[in-house]
């Protein structure tokens, strides 16, 4: 693995591992809106849940270009109805062909989030935080620096239903999510001893580390919404269950940056989501945007636990419990098979 591409998986955050470990959103309901856990893009709510695991198969956009396998788990945990931290890392295993392999742990990520605004009327919601990846605890051989990523990040979600007039009334059934971060290295440059001259002495070498935007967001259509809220069109328990999707989620370098080799990257990911009463389970491709972003169409899948439905008085409730996420208006329940 090329230092060019180490850097940029480092101040990526959860890219490094293709999605590893801030894929997982919130058990997440807004008024009658229900905003599934995403694969690729993490969602704006906070809640009690476990992805275990998120795999990722992808030749990534090394020179040459390298098999990247990638299993990963998050845990996530509300410390009050509205506060939420979660944890995880990916295990990566990179297999060059007829050439070396490598494997082991990426760095272990946190992310500390505070959904600040809930508009149940609007279908609307917005959280803040912060995710920190801690350096010096991965392998270097799969891209784990040694220094820590600071990424300040605001998240969003907002469902069609107020949107659309009557006559397109089967697009109130859509919604989208998305996110912006900032990622800032600790380090803003890394000096290794690139060989020694009995002459000159030492030679030194100099690498940058960029700081980058994270950006993304999800576009889905949710049937159980379109036959609960708009018009039940008779489909079965397992297809009402289901929720198409696409995710984007690029970084794209903005300060500290070298020359050349360093372009907006990420990938386009169009997949399914199937919703149960206690999990959920996501399968989507992943297509490159360019050829620093990888090769071929690889793919993603996860198993996502709603530890708040399995476990609702002990593990799925906020350590301190009080009242629910601020909002416009007077909070909502909501009933979906299986949801808050």
């Amino acid at each position: 693995m090329t230092r060019t591409i180490r850097v940029y998986t480092a101040a990526a955050a959860s890219l490094t591992a293709l999605f590893s470990t801030t894929q997982a959103g919130a058990h997440c309901f807004v008024g009658s809106r229900f905003f599934p856990a995403t694969l690729a893009v993490d969602d704006p709510c906070v809640a009690d849940e476990l992805s275990l695991p998120t795999i990722s198969v992808l030749k990534n956009g090394d020179d040459p270009s390298a098999r990247q396998l990638d299993i990963s788990g998050e845990f996530s945990k509300r410390i009050t109805d509205d506060v939420g931290i979660s944890i995880g890392s990916a295990f990566t295993r990179l297999r060059v062909p007829g050439g070396p392999s490598a494997s082991g742990w990426q760095n272990l990520e946190t992310t500390l989030k505070y959904q600040f605004l809930t508009d149940p009327e609007a279908e609307f919601v917005m959280s803040a935080g912060l995710s920190v990846e801690w350096g010096k605890t991965g392998n270097p051989s799969v891209g784990a620096e040694k220094f820590n990523v600071l990424t300040p990040t605001v998240w969003f979600g907002k469902g069609f239903g107020d949107l659309v007039p009557d006559t397109l009334s089967w697009a109130r059934a859509f919604g989208v999510t998305g996110q912006f971060g900032y990622a800032v290295p600790t380090w803003p440059r890394t000096v290794t001893v690139a060989g020694f001259d009995p002459d000159s002495g030492f030679d030194f070498d100099v690498e940058h580390n960029p700081r980058f935007l994270v950006w993304g967001g999800t576009l889905h259509y949710n049937f159980r919404y379109l036959q609960s809220n708009v018009v039940d069109i008779g489909l079965p328990d397992f297809a009402a269950r289901l929720i198409p999707i696409v995710e984007a989620r690029f970084v794209t370098p903005l300060a500290n940056r070298e020359t050349s080799g360093f372009t907006t990257r990420g990938t386009v990911n169009p997949g399914v989501i199937w919703v149960g009463n206690y999990f959920q389970i996501g399968a989507e491709a992943i297509i490159p945007i360019n050829r620093k972003s990888g090769r071929d169409i690889g793919w993603l899948a996860q198993l996502h636990f709603y530890l708040d439905d399995i476990f609702p008085r002990s593990v799925g409730r906020p350590i301190i419990p009080g009242v629910l996420p601020t909002t416009i208006g007077r909070p909502t329940a909501v009933s979906y098979e299986g949801g808050r």
